[in-house]
């Protein structure tokens, strides 16, 4: 039995080795080298030059994630609260998004926010002043939401329909109105879904470069950027873009382990049982 278990393990060692592991060690080896591929620390004490783009990427990466709890929670509830057809086709419209091509639903964006663009053209149109839009934090942060939110109502939606409600009706009967109950149960209950999605929305969020290049423009520059200009621009100097995507790996797992510490052994179990 575990030598079977063992080869059919084996692909996805495999797969694993040569696509996490493999690239793991380079940038290790390239953050703590130079260029002649001596050990140097020189690499990683230069990142700290780079503390205000690191700031800005947790930053604004931190408020994508809650507005996108704020916005996919209720939507998340909604939807877990329908009959199971109109489930199917709420979750369908949510990930349908999903289907296109991620750069070409930015470059919508674009289309919308663009100064002479169909929201500024909307808005002239009516006689009302334009509005500068892009090239922004709000439009990085419009476009980290839009993009990234799917990740927020799925795990939830998963959680939420999932839910026992017999013991919802129990917190009725005893008395709780429909404030407690949400507060004291379903939020409690809920947990789980709710550190998946903001962990699937914040990793990809502060780590993004595509959005902020393109709705962000230049005054926007965040971690991702940055490492694409170390290992693509013409600065090409892929031993300090190793030393800033290490330095970025150990930021997230810290983010990663404090989000964690929200969610005791209990609510594990229920979350694994839930989902």
């Amino acid at each position: 039995m575990k030598s079977n278990s063992r080869l059919l393990s084996a692909p996805y060692t495999v797969w694993m080795t040569v696509f996490i592991v493999v690239p793991m060690l380079l940038v290790g080896y390239f953050a703590f080298t130079d260029k002649a591929g001596s050990f140097t620390l020189e690499n990683i004490l230069s990142v700290g030059q780079y503390s205000n783009v690191f700031l800005r990427s947790i930053w604004l990466g931190a408020v994508a994630t809650v507005i996108s709890l704020g916005l996919g929670y209720p939507f998340a509830l909604i939807i877990a609260r329908m009959n199971a057809k109109r489930q199917n086709v709420m979750v369908m419209l949510v990930m349908l998004p999903m289907w296109m091509n991620f750069l070409l639903r930015t470059y919508a964006w674009m289309t919308l926010l663009e100064d002479n663009g169909l929201i500024n053209s909307a808005l002239a149109a009516v006689g009302l002043p334009r509005v500068h839009m892009i090239n922004t934090a709000g439009a990085v942060v419009l476009g980290m939401v839009y993009n990234y939110i799917p990740y927020m109502i799925l795990p939830l939606y998963s959680v939420l329909t999932k839910m026992d409600q017999s013991v919802i009706e129990a917190a009725q009967d005893l008395g709780a109105n429909d404030r407690q109950v949400f507060l004291k149960v379903v939020v409690p209950l809920s947990m789980p879904g709710v550190i998946s999605g903001v962990t699937m929305v914040f990793v990809p969020a502060v780590s993004t470069f595509i959005i902020s290049k393109m709705l962000g423009g230049g005054g926007n520059l965040l971690i991702g950027d940055l490492i694409d200009m170390q290992f693509l621009g013409s600065a090409y100097n892929p031993n300090l873009g190793s030393a800033v995507s290490l330095v970025l790996m150990v930021i997230i797992l810290i983010c990663m382990g404090i989000m964690n510490q929200f969610d005791d052994g209990e609510a594990n179990e229920k979350g694994g049982m839930l989902l």
